[in-house]
């Protein structure tokens, strides 16, 4: 039994984003964990009825475990907070800004963090010709979990062939060569650094198919990438104004040295499944699994 403040918890999970899936994954691990220290867990695929499922289930704290558009860019924290429900991760501003790839961006440079260059353009142009010099990529400019993401290679003849479920505004960044890295943060504690390493496009399917990727933690690089990366990840979830646990991901370019280290987005709810990065991290530094959600719920507060 749990002797502290919170003790009866919703967990968040499914709801009707593109990233529903891994939603639901990372809801059912967070669940059971949180039962195995001592919580009362009710777990709610979050839909239309929100609301009342919330207030019948009446938790002390709610663990958001919703991936993705509408439950991680601002909009149902915005519904906790009116309901005045505790709940964990970042607050409604700092998810909506961190969503918003763009936005987040404009924050990053007045911060002083190295980002690629990019320009949004109705999906329509894209589509038509090349919006700028060949490598680039192709995203929704407001979606996690490299969803929806397309890579126009150097060779490409023709602009991206993009899915029709892509919004009527896309983001195309210069594509940046080099490693995948990213950085957990705990609060005010940036954990350490991953290297991911995949045999293509680190895409939706390598991050969540078993087998799709591996992680090397800590990642064997120089000290001052190590180092950088830590830093500009914690500068990140302060300079947006994250509360909780944040990922922040990188393209390092080798041939660059600290100058080829870019920033690329910051995460404001990671995936907590069984190939996820932020737990590895956690592990890694010595905080189990349990321990890890059980911070995140003592963490919780409405108007983060």
């Amino acid at each position: 039994m749990s002797s502290r403040a919170f003790h009866r918890v919703a967990v968040l999970k499914g709801g009707p984003s593109a990233e529903r899936e891994v939603s639901l994954v990372t809801g059912r691990e967070c669940a059971a964990a949180l039962r195995d220290e001592g919580y009362d867990v009710t777990e709610l695929d979050a839909g239309p009825n929100l609301v009342a499922d919330l207030r019948a289930i009446n938790p002390d704290v709610v663990f958001n475990a919703l991936h993705g558009r509408w439950g991680e860019d601002g909009c149902v924290q915005g519904v906790l907070e009116w309901m005045g429900l505790p709940y964990t991760h970042s607050g409604i501003q700092a998810s909506a800004n961190a969503m918003d790839k763009e936005r987040s961006k404009e924050i990053y440079r007045v911060a002083g963090l190295p980002v690629a260059q990019s320009i949004l353009v109705p999906k329509a142009e894209a589509l038509a010709a090349h919006p700028m010099q060949p490598p680039y990529v192709v995203k929704p400019y407001n979606e996690g979990s490299s969803v929806g993401v397309h890579l126009v290679h150097q060779s490409a003849n023709g602009p991206a062939q993009l899915s029709d479920d892509m919004p009527e505004t896309v983001m195309v960044e210069k594509f940046i060569p080099g490693r995948e890295l990213t950085t957990t943060v705990i609060g005010d504690r940036a954990l350490a650094v991953t290297d991911i390493l995949t045999d293509g496009w680190y895409d939706y399917e390598a991050k969540y198919e078993t087998g799709g990727s591996r992680h090397v933690v800590p990642a064997e690089l120089p000290e001052e990438i190590t180092q950088a990366c830590l830093d500009f990840a914690l500068r990140a979830h302060n300079a947006l104004g994250c509360r909780g646990v944040t990922r922040t991901d990188y393209r390092w370019d080798e041939s660059a040295g600290l100058a080829g280290l870019i920033l690329l987005e910051t995460n404001t709810q990671p995936g907590m499944t069984p190939t996820s990065l932020a737990p590895e991290q956690a592990a890694h530094c010595g905080i189990g699994f349990g321990e890890m959600v059980r911070w995140m719920v003592e963490d919780a507060s409405c108007q983060r």
